[in-house]
């Protein structure tokens, strides 16, 4: 079986954006991440180390869409780049994939998703697709969060974490780590 792992940026209200803003973060405060708050380069070495756990990508329609432009030419994402991908829509064609970016599959539900992590190979992960995220979280197909939560109360932006009354899931702390800029590093496992 395979790990499904949700990594992202988060504001300690649960707000989860892309570091610059763009498209569907139209509230006033888009592009949060990347804006009054000290760069500190260690609060960022847990993207670095996912690389080397990282053996397939998701993402959500919207999230494929962001990134496929830019990712495949990106220093930053190299490594990634002749990973298998998977892209979860009922609604994204084949011919919209993006050539050069490693094997893509179109997955059309969570049941697809749940066949791709019973079967065998490493830790798949997650990266923005807030959508799928809470679509996978209700369930119970996420196995880990990787989160860096950010020192700011938003109010407004797409939530990691749905507000409908379900069956609670129990998470184990596995590592953390606070920086001088206030940002936290947590590493959560569900447990099963």
């Amino acid at each position: 079986m395979r790990n499904l792992v949700y990594t992202g940026f988060m504001s300690l209200d649960g707000v989860v954006d892309s570091p610059g803003g763009g498209d569907g973060e139209e509230h006033r405060s888009g592009g949060w991440v990347v804006k009054d708050l000290e760069f500190v380069p260690e609060a960022w070495s847990l993207k670095g180390e996912e690389l080397t756990d990282t053996t397939a990508l998701m993402f959500g329609r919207r999230s494929y869409e962001a990134f496929a432009p830019f990712w495949p030419g990106s220093e930053d994402h190299a490594g990634y780049k002749e990973m298998p991908k998977y892209v979860v829509s009922a609604s994204l064609s084949d011919d919209a994939l993006v050539s050069g970016w490693g094997p893509t599959t179109i997955l059309r539900s969570t049941e697809d998703v749940a066949a791709i992590k019973a079967g065998e190979g490493g830790a798949i992960f997650i990266h923005g697709s807030a959508e799928l995220a809470r679509r996978l979280s209700d369930a119970g197909l996420i196995d880990q969060y990787n989160l860096l939560v950010f020192p700011v109360l938003l109010g407004a932006g797409k939530s990691l974490f749905g507000r409908a009354d379900r069956d609670k899931h129990m998470l184990t702390l596995r590592e953390s780590e606070s920086y001088s800029n206030g940002i936290l590093k947590l590493v959560y496992d569900v447990k099963r």
